[in-house]
C-alpha cells in the first residue's frame, strides 16, 4: 500500500468499512504527485522496454518532473488517453511456439500503476484468502505452500485452472 495516497483517517476507514460501501473521490489521490513518483520508481525498478512512444526509462527520467505534470494535467482535466499498445513476439519456454506480449508507453505504466496504488488496497481486503493470481505479495510458490498444507491435512482434492490462451481468445471490446 502507497503511503503517500492512502492517509490514516482513509486508512481506518478501508479497514472498518466506509458507508454505504462506495468510496467517492478516489480519481484526486491517482493524480497526486507523490502517488505519480511513487509509480514511476516502481516502473523504474521493474525496467523494461519503451512503448510505440519510443520513449525509454531513461528519457521519461530525464524529464521526469515536466513528464509527471503533464501526466497530472491529463488526469485531472479527464484528457489523459492511453497510447496504444507495442506487440512483440516472445518465446514461450522450451517450445517453439510465441506468445504475445503488450509493452505500453511508460507514460501509461505510470498511470496505471498509480491508479493500482489507489484501487488495490480497496479490492485486496475482499478478495478470496485461496486466490494467489496477480495478488501483491502473493505467487506461485504460496499457492503451492497452501496446497502441500491442505494435503498434510488430510484433504484429497485439488482444482487447478489454467485456459490456454484465454485471454486472447475472448472479446476485447
Amino acid at each position: 500500500m502507497e503511503p503517500s495516497v492512502w492517509t490514516e483517517r482513509m486508512l481506518t476507514a478501508l479497514e472498518e468499512g466506509v458507508k454505504g460501501g462506495k468510496w467517492y473521490s478516489l480519481m484526486d489521490k491517482v493524480w497526486q504527485k507523490d502517488n505519480l513518483r511513487a509509480s514511476f520508481a516502481k516502473v523504474k525498478r521493474n525496467g523494461g522496454k519503451a512503448g510505440v512512444d519510443h520513449q525509454t526509462i531513461e528519457s521519461f527520467e530525464a524529464r521526469l518532473a515536466e513528464n509527471l505534470e503533464h501526466l497530472c494535467q491529463g488526469l485531472q482535466e479527464g484528457s489523459y488517453q492511453p497510447q496504444a499498445v507495442r506487440r512483440v513476439w516472445i518465446p514461450k519456454p522450451g517450445k517453439q511456439e510465441k506468445r504475445p506480449l503488450g509493452i505500453p508507453t511508460v507514460r501509461d505504466r505510470v498511470a496505471q500503476g498509480a491508479l493500482r496504488q489507489v484501487l488495490e488496497p480497496i479490492f485486496e481486503r475482499d478478495l478470496a484468502p485461496q486466490s494467489y493470481g496477480f495478488r501483491p505479495g502473493r505467487g506461485g510458490k504460496d499457492a503451492r505452500r497452501r496446497v502441500d498444507a491442505l494435503l498434510k491435512a488430510g484433504y484429497t482434492w485439488v482444482v487447478d485452472v489454467d485456459w490456454q490462451a484465454y485471454f486472447d481468445a475472448i472479446s476485447h471490446e
